[in-house]
């Protein structure tokens, strides 16, 4: 595996999409550094990302305090100098109705979604812009949510609504550091979060109807398409979902 002399960082990079992502940058050539909030999984992707003789650090991290956030990025800069990539992908949802949604509940969704990708966002812009050569590329996870709504997920649905907002406005403030800001929205991708699709999710008539996935290795080639195409060009939007999901039409 040839290194690519890039460094990209992976928040929610122990589980799930984080970690196939962060395995899928790590095979392209990329430095890696997943962050997320416990230890051992991090060690475990950075172990495998070191078997197949890539370098990578493990930075546990809380998204949504800022302090942490300061010393990951501290790390990130210490450990390998600059940062290309940044994929915010820590976040966590909450399945209840609107009216019975605890505030703290709510905030807790909101801090490690929005507040995160808030964060993590500006200390890469502000490492970005200072680095030779300068420039970068961040790229968030959006979500079918940040389109259309599940039932009883107010908090998810707004944090993702909200990142669209982080998307376009990091794309355009960007421009003049040479930073573009991209944003994956994927459907039903099949991780230890979403095994529930398995057994049925709730849908908007009342019916509980086992709905259909996709290979999680279908998100992280396109969080790798999103960090590899060429200088001048970004990839906006891009939504991968399973083919039959419940999303295009009425269901």
């Amino acid at each position: 595996m040839a290194a690519n002399g890039k460094v990209a960082l992976v928040t929610g990079g122990g589980s799930g999409i984080g970690k196939a992502s962060a395995l899928a940058l790590a095979r392209e050539g990329f430095a890696v550094v997943v962050a997320g909030r416990r230890p051992e999984p991090l060690n475990a992707v950075v172990g495998e990302i070191e078997k197949m003789q890539g370098r990578a650090l493990g930075v546990p991290t809380d998204v949504s305090d800022p302090k942490s956030v300061e010393a990951l990025f501290a790390a990130v800069k210490a450990k390998f100098g600059r940062l290309d990539v940044l994929f915010n992908n820590a976040g966590f949802g909450a399945t209840v109705p609107i009216e019975d949604l605890e505030w703290e509940r709510w905030s807790g969704v909101i801090g490690s979604i929005v507040h995160g990708t808030f964060l993590c966002t500006q200390q890469a812009v502000r490492m970005m812009k200072e680095q030779k050569p300068m420039g970068g590329r961040i790229i968030n996870n959006g979500s079918i949510s940040a389109h259309v709504p599940r039932p009883n997920s107010v908090a998810y649905t707004t944090a993702k609504h909200a990142v669209t907002g982080l998307t376009k406005s990091t794309s355009l403030d960007g421009r003049k550091y040479d930073i573009s800001c991209s944003q994956i929205d994927v459907g039903n991708a099949l991780t230890e979060m979403t095994q529930r699709m398995t057994r049925g999710v709730l849908q908007p008539s009342g019916e509980t109807v086992v709905e259909p996935t996709m290979d999680v290795e279908n998100v992280a080639r396109s969080v790798v398409l999103c960090a590899t195409v060429t200088p001048e060009a970004n990839i906006q939007f891009l939504t991968v979902m399973a083919t039959k999901m419940p999303f295009v039409g009425r269901g």
